[in-house]
């Protein structure tokens, strides 16, 4: 998430060293490579395609993904995960718990050691190829028929726990999409936050995951590919009834109403400071202000990130219990949603779309409630 900030929260030279961590690691070696891919294809893999490049085009913290073709002629990307991963990420999880406690004094109301778990959870997730694959499956089905994102078809036979084959896609990162003119950086923005709202209020199933590298924007075809499937997470309709009161409190500048929802959806106890409670209500009403306002709403120049990071002190000082376990990942994607249409400085009528997405939503669920994905 510090990869994807601007230079009004943390400096330039920080945020570059924070980007290129985002995009590049060390990759394996060759034979390491080899040994990962008949380990999990066996030793015959080389049958299944005609070429796979030996150095790859990106590496990250948990694998590294080459550039392939397959018999057919079928340009695709493999993913290879680095051998001991999964297996260390308990340890590696409680070493920085402990770190961070003998190097930083934690507050309270951080509950750091749920934080953890809830990152422990998600980059088990994230080591299930097996897992993605499915997940990126059920994504190609829901966006079937969407007019703007595509998803990339899953290649079966070079799926395996560590190894993840799809189909190769072009296109340009978000970030690298700040030179186009307004128009288009508004559609694209306007399409990512449409795409939020369906992921959370209508599927039920979210790609939590904000990187920009996921978003890939073609130029030719004015389309965005979706990318990384392994944080995705599906939501019940007991998280989704309370949340959608809660952003249409916000959206109708109804304060009272955002306290009451936030203690049914239990991000409240409802015994917390006054201090708290204000903070609280004042940084779910800055998110709102997309939603709320009448006309079109400038990201570039709302300051939201430095609004909420000035209650963040009162916020965990005063918190008395941890947040909903499923808020931790979809803030991160909510968050990274509004800093990329900080980033390109888009300027959307948010309103009528979030309004439209609760009147289908209550209509849905008054009719026949759709099954939460798995």
């Amino acid at each position: 998430m510090l990869s994807i900030q601007d230079n009004s929260l943390i400096s330039p030279q920080l945020q570059r060293v924070f980007e290129r961590v985002r995009q590049s690691a060390d990759f394996m070696p060759r034979w390491q490579m080899m040994k990962v891919l008949e380990e999990e294809l066996g030793k015959d893999w080389q049958d299944k395609v005609t070429s796979l490049e030996e150095v790859p085009f990106a590496a990250a913290s948990i694998g590294q993904v080459h550039q392939g073709v397959l018999k057919d002629g079928t340009e695709v990307a493999v993913k290879i995960q680095y051998p001991g991963v999964a297996e260390s990420i308990q340890s590696d999880v409680q070493n920085l718990l402990a770190l961070l406690k003998m190097s930083v004094g934690l507050p309270e109301g951080l509950f750091a050691e749920q934080s953890l778990q809830t990152l422990q959870q998600e980059l088990a997730w994230e080591c299930d190829y097996r897992r993605e694959a499915a997940c990126a499956q059920t994504f190609k089905k829901l966006m079937a028929d969407d007019p703007f994102f595509r998803v990339p078809a899953v290649v079966e036979e070079l799926c395996t726990t560590r190894v993840l084959g799809m189909e190769l896609a072009g296109g340009i990162p978000l970030d690298q999409c700040q030179g186009l003119s307004q128009d288009i950086r508004n559609q694209i923005c306007f399409q990512l936050l449409r795409l939020c709202l369906r992921e959370l209020f209508e599927f039920r199933f979210m790609q939590t995951d904000p990187n920009w590298a996921n978003f890939l924007y073609d130029a030719s075809s004015h389309k965005v590919t979706l990318l990384d499937f392994g944080a995705s997470r599906a939501f019940g309709t007991e998280f989704t009834d309370h949340y959608i009161e809660v952003v249409k409190a916000a959206a109708d500048g109804d304060r009272d109403r955002v306290l009451q929802k936030s203690q049914d959806l239990k991000f409240l106890t409802g015994f917390e400071t006054k201090a708290f409670s204000d903070a609280h209500v004042e940084a779910v009403m800055i998110l709102g202000e997309p939603f709320a306002a009448s006309g079109s709403y400038d990201f570039g120049a709302g300051e939201t990130a430095r609004r909420i990071q000035g209650l963040i002190p009162v916020l965990l000082r005063h918190r008395l219990r941890p947040p909903p376990e499923e808020t931790y990942a979809l803030h991160r994607k909510l968050a990274g949603a509004f800093l990329a249409c900080a980033r390109l400085h888009a300027h959307i009528a948010c309103r009528d779309l979030f309004q439209d997405t609760y009147h289908r939503y209550w209509a849905s669920r008054q009719t026949l409630p759709l099954p939460a994905a798995s």
